[in-house]
C-alpha cells in the first residue's frame, strides 16, 4: 500500500475516532445533565404540592393521591421513607415521575419527558453532522499533506536512483525545492551532501589518474621508441609486448578522462551502419583466433561518428574474444548491432552496478584492466546511442548498440 494511503487512511481513522468519542462523551454528558435537571424539578414541584396537601388538602401542582399507575420501583422507593424520583418508558413516550409518603398516602406528580428526548435526538443529530464534516475535512487535509509527503518523497528517490546510476550532479533541492524544513527536506538534504562528497571524491580520483596517465604519456612513447632499437629475438619481442600494452593502457585512460571531463565533440556523418561494423571486426583480428561471424539482416543509414561507433565494436569484440568463447557473432539489425560470445556471458555485478574501471569481473589476473567497456559504455553515451549488457538466454554475453537510424532502412 502506497504511503499517502497509509497516511490518509491513519489521519482519517484518527478523526473519525475522536469525532465519535467526543460525541458519544458530549451525549452522555448532555443526557445526564437534562434528566438531572428534569427529576430536580419534578422533586421540587412534588415537594411544593406535599406541603400545600398538608397545610390546604386538595391536589395542588397535579398531585396525584394513590395513583395506581405510578411505576412499582417508586412506591416501593417512596413508602420506604423517601422521596424518589423514576423515568418511565411508555409506548406514548418517556414519563418523569415523582412520589413521596403524606400521612400513609402517595403523592405522585408526573411529566413528560418526551421534549427533553426530541432535544437530545437533535443534538444527536447536529454531532453526526458535525462529525461528518470534521471527518471528511480531516480526510481531505489529510490527503492533501500525505500526497505532498508522497511526492516530494518519491522525488527525492527518483533523484536518489539517478545518482545512483552515475548523475552525481542531480540534487534533491531542484526537484523537491528549498522550502521545507521537515525530515524530508533533511532527507534531501543529507542525499544532496552525500552526491557532492561522492562527486567531489570520484573528482579527485579522475583527475589524479588522469595527471598520472599525463606524466607517463612521454616516458612510455620513449619506451616504445627504444624498443624498436633493440636487437632482434625473444627477450626483444617480449619487451615490445609489454610495452605495447602499457602504450594501449596509457592511451585508454588518457580517453577515460576525456569522456569523464565531457571534452569529446562527435563528427557526425551518414554511413551505412554495416560498413562499420565490418571495419570494427576487421580491426579486432586476432592471429591464430578465428575471425568474428558478421550478418547483416537489415542494413541502416545512420547519421553517426563512425569512429566512436568502431572503438565501440571493436572494444566488445575484444571483450567477448578475451573474456568470452567462440564463435563471437556480430549482427547488424536496422540501427542495432549485438555482439555476442558462446562464453560464462557478462557477470552479475557487471550487469547490476555497469562498467567500471580497472574492474573486468572475471577471477583470472591479467586478462585486461577493466577499459574496455567503460570507454565503450562513454563513447555510446557521447553518441546518445543506447549501450545494453546482458547475457543470452542459452549463454553467452550479449551486449546491443542501439543507433537511431536518420534515414530509411534497406535491405542488404
Amino acid at each position: 500500500m502506497r504511503l499517502w494511503v497509509r497516511l490518509s487512511a491513519a489521519i482519517a481513522g484518527t478523526a473519525a475516532f475522536g469525532a465519535l468519542t467526543l460525541g458519544y462523551a458530549v451525549h452522555e454528558a448532555t443526557e445526564q445533565n437534562r434528566l438531572a435537571n428534569g427529576r430536580q424539578l419534578i422533586d421540587q414541584r412534588l415537594q411544593l404540592a406535599a406541603e400545600a396537601y398538608v397545610e390546604q388538602g386538595g391536589t395542588p401542582f397535579g398531585v396525584t393521591v394513590e395513583d395506581p399507575g405510578v411505576p412499582r420501583e417508586l412506591v416501593e422507593s417512596a413508602r420506604s421513607g423517601h422521596r424518589a424520583t423514576y423515568l418511565q418508558e411508555t409506548d406514548d413516550g418517556p414519563l418523569l415521575w415523582a412520589a413521596t409518603v403524606v400521612d400513609g398516602e402517595l403523592l405522585s406528580v408526573r411529566s413528560s419527558y418526551q421534549a427533553e428526548r426530541d432535544a437530545l435526538r437533535e443534538l444527536d443529530q447536529t454531532l453526526v453532522l458535525a462529525g461528518v464534516i470534521t471527518v471528511g475535512g480531516a480526510s481531505l487535509l489529510g490527503v492533501l499533506l500525505a500526497v505532498g509527503m508522497s511526492r516530494r518523497l518519491g522525488a527525492a528517490a527518483r533523484t536518489a536512483r539517478r545518482i545512483a546510476a552515475g548523475e552525481l550532479d542531480a540534487r534533491v533541492r531542484d526537484t523537491i525545492g528549498t522550502r521545507g524544513r521537515d525530515e524530508v527536506a533533511e532527507l534531501g538534504n543529507a542525499i544532496d551532501a552525500m552526491a557532492a562528497a561522492l562527486h567531489d571524491r570520484l573528482e579527485a580520483e579522475r583527475r589524479v589518474t588522469a595527471d598520472i596517465a599525463h606524466e607517463l604519456r612521454t616516458p612510455v612513447t620513449g619506451l616504445v621508441t627504444a624498443a624498436e632499437l633493440l636487437p632482434p629475438g625473444r627477450p626483444t619481442e617480449l619487451v615490445r609486448d609489454r610495452v605495447t600494452v602499457m602504450r594501449r593502457l596509457v592511451e585508454d585512460v588518457l580517453e577515460v578522462a576525456r569522456l569523464d571531463a565531457g571534452a569529446e565533440s562527435v563528427e557526425a556523418e551518414e554511413v551505412l551502419l554495416s560498413e562499420v561494423a565490418r571495419g570494427a571486426v576487421a580491426e579486432s583480428g586476432d592471429d591464430g583466433e578465428p575471425a568474428p561471424a558478421l550478418t547483416v539482416e537489415r542494413d541502416a543509414l545512420v547519421s553517426t561518428d563512425p569512429r566512436r561507433v568502431r572503438r565501440i565494436l571493436t572494444n566488445l569484440l575484444v571483450n567477448a574474444r578475451r573474456h568470452g568463447a567462440p564463435p563471437v557473432e556480430v549482427r547488424v539489425v536496422g540501427a542495432t548491432v549485438e555482439v555476442r560470445d558462446h562464453g560464462p556471458g557478462f557477470p552479475e555485478e557487471l550487469l547490476e552496478l555497469g562498467p567500471q574501471r580497472f574492474r573486468t569481473g572475471a577471477r583470472e589476473r591479467g586478462r585486461g584492466h577493466g577499459l574496455g567497456l567503460t570507454i565503450a559504455s562513454g563513447q555510446a553515451a557521447v553518441l546518445g546511442a543506447r549501450l545494453t549488457l546482458g547475457n543470452a538466454p542459452d549463454g553467452g554475453g550479449l551486449a546491443v548498440l542501439d543507433l537511431q537510424p536518420r534515414a530509411a532502412e534497406r535491405s542488404p
